[in-house]
């Protein structure tokens, strides 16, 4: 779904929260699942919310309610409709977030649509490389201006953390040859590792986390699913999965109390980071392929 419109809900009436700064929280993917948790977590507590989805009828039910828990959450949220497996789109919302906002003090990269089948975007891309990785790199990099400002900036990528260091098809990075779900996979994850090395080399200060739930979390799943991962969906989410509000927390905890540089968790369990004899190389490269691609 395409859309260039936005809902802005400002109000006067803002508590004043972390040494006199309400704090700024960019959720992507914020209408449903995790996201939307998070959203209604950080409405609740009284900071100020914008949530990218696609969705504005989730986006006004989050803020409802929000409302019972903090009435002045509705005065602080903010929608921002797009898909963000379109570049234009992603550059869009970018644009308005710095045209409206001074800063950003946590930024996360929560939007997901699951593709088990290489598809093609209106705009020629990979669907899932431009959803899960192309709109990361430009919030990370085109915003890291605003995350700059922050006294304690965060970036939270819910990339799952731990693919290998040569997952990544360098000479063919939006897998015209060989797609499969198990690679395209891989990639993106190591991609968005890689991403970190690039953020938090221009900024020291900011946080940047590659986090990945610790089991199942009962979601929507929303995507071009196969029969087998809607039966494991249906049976094993039920039975076995977390709630969004639960699997949530070990993320607010890391936006809470952040620590400068690169990490990486599995649910509230820290993991080590994944390391490559060319990270440095590889990070630069994939940023010259990138800013090639845009």
């Amino acid at each position: 779904m395409r859309s260039a419109s936005a809902l802005h809900c400002s109000g006067t009436s803002v508590p004043e929260r972390w040494g006199g700064v309400v704090r700024t929280i960019v959720v992507t993917g914020g209408t449903d699942g995790m996201g939307a948790a998070l959203a209604r977590h950080y409405l609740a507590a009284g900071d100020r919310v914008v949530v990218i989805g696609r969705s504005r009828a989730k986006f006004e039910a989050l803020v409802a309610a929000s409302a019972h828990r903090s009435p002045s959450a509705p005065s602080r949220g903010e929608f921002i409709a797009a898909d963000l497996s379109l570049v234009e789109d992603g550059r869009r919302v970018v644009s308005l977030l710095k045209e409206t906002h001074e800063r950003i003090d946590a930024l996360v990269l929560a939007a997901s649509f699951i593709r088990q089948r290489r598809q093609s975007t209106p705009e020629g891309h990979e669907a899932s490389w431009s959803l899960f990785f192309l709109s990361k790199y430009l919030f990370v990099t085109r915003l890291a201006d605003l995350l700059r400002v922050g006294d304690r900036p965060v970036i939270v990528n819910t990339a799952v953390p731990g693919a290998r260091p040569g997952a990544i098809a360098f000479d063919d990075l939006e897998m015209v040859h060989g797609f499969t779900f198990k690679r395209s996979n891989a990639q993106q994850r190591r991609a968005n590792e890689l991403l970190g090395i690039l953020a938090t080399d221009q900024n020291p200060d900011l946080s940047y986390v590659t986090w990945g739930p610790a089991r199942l979390v009962r979601s929507s799943l929303a995507g071009d699913l196969g029969p087998g991962m809607k039966i494991a969906a249906a049976v094993l989410g039920p039975l076995l999965g977390q709630r969004p509000d639960d699997a949530i927390q070990p993320i607010i905890d890391i936006i809470d109390t952040p620590t400068p540089g690169r990490a990486a968790y599995r649910g509230a369990r820290k993991r080590p980071l994944t390391v490559g004899a060319q990270d440095d190389k590889d990070a630069a490269r994939l940023a010259f392929a990138v800013e090639e691609i845009l």
